[in-house]
């Protein structure tokens, strides 16, 4: 008896100093990952604040971008316009400028745009809209180009008139026309154009262009060119 009570002291404190140990370390363990959790989220939380910051607005759609930048574009003979007058419905139409580089409005009789930009007109009609509307609201846009073409014909995908709404040579036209069919002859590609009142033929050496060897000559078009391809 005296030797399992001697044996039962030893064993005793050896099992309240390993719980001593025990628990300490669990604590310690359970503060460290509650730590790690918190940085964590602190972590996730600062990186959801950083993307809110540098997130991109919404993609424009068509109908907030402009057809034609009023910078860019001169208007002229025979271009479709939209004149817009906000809470004015009866003012509002489509209008394609005359020949003589006039349109006509109601409220005034002709109106002289031929060699404006859109944001030229658009002030204009503004002011004088004035005389009858508090405060209009007026907005020009340029729905159809039909001034500033140049034409393409012969041996190419789509022939026809296009638009010059940027700068473009005679490689770009052919391009955008859809390319050549198979029954071009690319050695006789020419330009027409008019020079003083004569239409003047420019020859358009192709193969040479896109070699890089005669770039001069691959000719920016103005309105009324036309490219033939044979």
């Amino acid at each position: 008896m005296r030797i399992e009570k001697r044996l039962a002291l030893p064993v005793v404190i050896i099992l309240l100093a390993g719980l001593g140990l025990v628990f300490p370390t669990r604590a310690q363990g359970q503060g460290s990952a509650w730590e790690s959790s918190s940085k964590k989220g602190k972590a996730k939380g600062s990186s959801t604040v950083v993307a809110r910051e540098i997130a991109p607005g919404p993609a424009p759609t068509a109908a907030s971008v402009p057809l034609i930048s009023p910078n860019e574009y001169i208007v002229g003979e025979a271009d479709l316009l939209r004149i817009s007058v906000w809470k004015e419905p009866e003012l509002s139409q489509n209008v394609v400028v005359r020949p003589d580089g006039k349109i006509s409005l109601p409220l005034m009789s002709e109106v002289k745009v031929s060699g404006l930009t859109p944001s030229q007109i658009q002030a204009m009609v503004t002011a004088r809209l004035k005389a009858y509307i508090v405060d209009p609201q007026v907005t020009v846009t340029v729905n159809d180009v039909r001034s500033k073409n140049a034409f393409i014909t012969g041996e190419v995908t789509r022939p026809g008139a296009y638009p010059l709404l940027m700068p473009t040579n005679v490689l770009q036209l052919i391009a955008r026309a859809g390319g050549f069919t198979p029954f071009a002859t690319r050695r006789g590609i020419f330009l027409l154009r008019e020079v003083n009142g004569k239409q003047v033929r420019i020859r358009f050496p192709y193969k040479d262009v896109i070699r890089g060897q005669k770039d001069d000559q691959n000719i920016e078009l103005r309105p009324g060119d036309t490219v033939v391809v044979p």
